[in-house]
């Protein structure tokens, strides 16, 4: 756009749009339907004015002004909370295009984006800000809308989750629609219903009930560093996903003619030419790729991702990531060729876009022109992630540690974009047992809490009439995991204690107490919590059941002990019970409710005695996580000393004793509690050697973290990032003691190194510690924050 032209995108706040009920403007639509719609204005400016647009799209637009993206929305949010973005323009005098592309892919869209399923459809209001009152509101502005031919379907792949990907056809897309220099009939927008606010009094007539994203933009950069790794001919017409990466089959020359065109030269392919190109990015990126072209009408230009290639034997995974001869582009077994979007050379000057970003490491193109030859003008990726910047700074003694601090801040930036995410490959999806480890990691390196708040919310609108919120929020698709609802309330007292509001905290404290009441119900007269019904997943431990820990049964069983309600019965969920009902009677004291706190105390401690008299195995000095004691983890003993029960710290000092096939170990996600009860002990020389794996990662060349041990589906997955937290909060000993971090009790336990140190940030600015073997910590911060130290160890 032109440089006189300035673009802001905005959280509301005070502005009173925030609150609207009735909306000035309404939805509109094209008169005919298809996947993808363009919508766009012609405006003149007599002279410069400032706006404030309120944006909203079902399922999502892309805002474009005088040809240039403005930014992309709405946050991914429920029909009840859908979301609008806002931008302050500045036009100058003179004549303007303002478009939108919206696109509405159905049960073919990511399982997180939720739609009504009328789209595509659009929604603009304007404020003016200064200069003169421009009539931009859809439903009464002059808005043209017209189906966007040009557009088509993938196939989704391995990524279930991430919805269809797309196919640009050049020689039928408009080119230059934005900015009317298309062909296209163009009528007028066909106006719906008003945009209807949360207060609005007529929420019938308009069921997407419109608030404002709170999340600020995302950082979005060119991705740097990319390297053209392998070229070599391929049969036009023939599948990838069967033939190696052969050197012998590279083209030297070529390569160097594909990396200058990753560096900004233009490339020419022949007619009649097919080449498959192997790139590998560096790092692991979300990224939005964009291709440029002129001429060669027909060619194809097809871009997959992976985030690692694949070994040819499917028991040996992925083998060491750096590594590309020799393997697939892809897991053996497939299909169809992996996954990816598809752009055909329309013979013009053209640039490529698709709807929705990709991920991984590696790119593989598969270009094949036909009768005339193309000219590839521009490859590049443009990232995009959550804005996350790590101010901790945390170094040691042992410089590995920082190295995988990268590697694990690499994996929270991957998996953080309109709502956090398991994984960026896969799913996409908001877990809650993944979060709480993600906003933990967030709020030890970063500060910035919005993300969090985000999540909080969600999951506490997701909460049924039973107190469940759902294991993953938005997500057209359920999936009941009772435990995560635990964690959700975990959050909720995380982020009491390291970032305050306990204005927020007691707007979420009806959902907290509905979900222990759900739990609650199922405690039996002798204090055994019997397992609610659902998808009762712990940790991808290698012979449980899906997951799940022994004593818990699946559908249609009946346990032989202890018949009754839920499904089964274990330690490792009834001490989670344990743990979450002593968090939630912190929260009740701290909203300056005493009597419910002591209520939640007491269910803790009746659950900790019942779990000590059922569970607890006197020869063996461990907590079995059955009835029977015929299975034994670390999950269990972790969990018994988090929640207070009466060994649990003599059963975590008896695990280390034990040789590592005698329990079931705790994996990548478990880990974080393990971590949570070595520190209890005193033993972080035992969490930096588990750190081991993650220091393998380095020697095995991830840039982020895997999902699960070795063989693993994802190569990052949020969870993972959890060393983050612990340098901060273990090593270094940095723990809150009150809400909002108004008391902190700093004690290190280097575990063996000479020093550490970092910053953390607060709610009231950084608070620095360094510390040293045998030495007082050196800890400075805000006046605010009452500092205890306690001696190095």
């Amino acid at each position: 756009m032109p440089e006189t032209t300035d673009v802001q995108q905005l959280r509301l706040r005070d502005d009173p749009f925030a609150e609207q009920a009735d909306w000035p403007a309404r939805w509109i639509r094209a008169a005919e339907s298809g996947d993808v719609a363009g919508f766009r204005l012609q405006i003149d400016c007599t002279e410069t004015a400032g706006v404030l647009l309120h944006v909203s799209a079902d399922e999502r637009y892309e805002l474009w002004l005088d040809g240039d993206l403005v930014g992309r929305g709405p946050s991914r949010s429920e029909l009840g909370h859908w979301s609008f973005e806002s931008y302050r323009l500045q036009l100058p005098a003179g004549g303007h295009w303002l478009a939108a592309r919206v696109w509405s892919l159905g049960d073919d869209a990511p399982l997180a984006q939720l739609s009504l399923g009328d789209g595509p459809i659009f929604l603009l209001a304007a404020e003016a800000v200064s200069g003169p009152v421009l009539e931009l509101d859809t439903g009464t502005a002059d808005w043209h809308a017209a189906t966007l031919p040009g557009h088509s379907r993938r196939g989704k792949g391995d990524g279930y989750g991430c919805g269809a990907r797309h196919v640009c056809d050049g020689r039928a897309f408009p080119w230059g629609w934005q900015t009317g220099t298309d062909r296209l009939d163009w009528p007028a927008a066909a106006a719906g219903d008003p945009g209807r606010g949360r207060d609005s009094a007529r929420p019938s007539d308009g069921p997407r009930l419109l608030v404002p994203a709170r999340l600020p933009a995302p950082a979005q950069r060119w991705a740097a560093g990319a390297r053209v790794r392998h070229v070599a001919e391929h049969p036009a017409g023939e599948p990838t996903r069967h033939r190696v990466v052969d050197p012998a089959d590279h083209l030297d020359d070529e390569a160097r003619e594909w990396q200058w065109l990753l560096d900004g030269t233009a490339l020419v392919l022949p007619p009649g030419t097919c080449r498959r190109v192997l790139i590998d990015l560096d790092q692991y990126v979300c990224a939005y790729p964009v291709l440029d072209l002129e001429g060669g009408r027909d060619a194809e230009v097809r871009l997959h991702w992976q985030e690692s290639l694949y070994e040819t034997e499917p028991e040996a995974g992925k083998g060491h990531r750096d590594v590309v001869a020799g393997k697939l582009f892809g897991r053996p077994g497939l299909e169809a060729d992996g996954i990816g979007d598809l752009f055909i050379a329309g013979g013009g000057s053209e640039q490529h876009r698709t709807l929705w970003w990709q991920s991984g490491r590696y790119v593989e193109v598969l270009v094949t022109t036909a009768a005339e030859p193309l000219t590839i003008t521009g490859l590049r990726f443009h990232e995009t992630h959550y804005p996350y910047e790590d101010h901790s700074g945390f170094t040691a003694s042992d410089p590995r540690l920082a190295q995988v601090g990268v590697l694990a801040f690499r994996t929270l930036q991957a998996c953080s974009h309109e709502t956090t995410m398991d994984c960026p490959y896969y799913e996409q999806l908001q877990y809650a047992g993944d979060t709480r480890l993600q906003c933990l990691v967030a709020y030890t390196t970063t500060g910035d809490d919005a993300l969090a708040r985000q999540a909080l919310r969600a999951f506490g609108r997701s909460q049924d009439d039973s107190g469940l919120v759902m294991s993953r929020t938005p997500s057209r698709h359920s999936s009941p995991i009772p435990p995560f609802t635990l964690w959700w309330v975990a959050m909720v007292h995380d982020f009491a204690l390291w970032r305050g509001d306990l204005a927020f905290v007691t707007e979420l404290m009806p959902g907290v107490r509905a979900a222990l009441d759900a739990h609650r119900r199922t405690v039996d007269d002798r204090g055994i919590f019997h397992a609610l019904h659902g998808w009762n997943f712990t940790d991808w431990v290698p012979g449980w059941d899906a997951g799940t820990p022994p004593g818990i049964i699946q559908d249609g069983e009946q346990h032989p002990d202890w018949p009754g309600p839920g499904r089964g019965v274990t330690a490792v969920l009834q001490l989670q019970l344990a743990l979450v009902a002593r968090q939630v009677a912190d929260l009740e004291s701290w909203v300056g409710e005493p009597d419910a706190a002591a209520e939640c105390a007491q269910l803790a401690d009746h659950l900790v005695e019942a779990a000590d008299g059922a569970f607890y195995d006197a020869d063996r000095r461990l907590y079995a996580d059955d009835l029977g004691h015929t299975g034994f983890s670390e999950h269990a003993q972790s969990l018994a000393l988090l929640a207070g029960a009466r060994y649990g710290e003599t059963a975590v000092r008896q695990m280390l004793q034990e040789p590592p096939e005698a329990l079931a170990r705790t994996t990548v996600y478990f880990d974080h509690y393990l971590f949570e009860a070595l520190h209890l002990i005193g033993r972080t020389d035992v969490l930096l050697d588990r750190l081991g794996l993650w220091l393998d990662l380095l020697d095995r060349g991830l840039r982020t973290v895997i999902e699960h041990p070795e063989p693993t589906r994802s190569d990052c997955h949020a969870w993972g990032a959890h060393p983050l937290y612990h340098y901060v909060a273990t090593l270094l000993g940095v723990r809150p003691t009150a809400p909002g971090m108004t008391a902190v009790t700093v004690a290190p336990q280097l575990g063996g190194l000479e020093w550490a140190q970092a910053s953390v940030p607060t709610p009231h600015g950084p608070l620095t510690i360094r510390a040293e073997a045998g030495e007082p910590a050196e800890v400075t911060g805000p006046a605010e924050i009452a500092v205890t130290i306690a001696p190095t160890r």
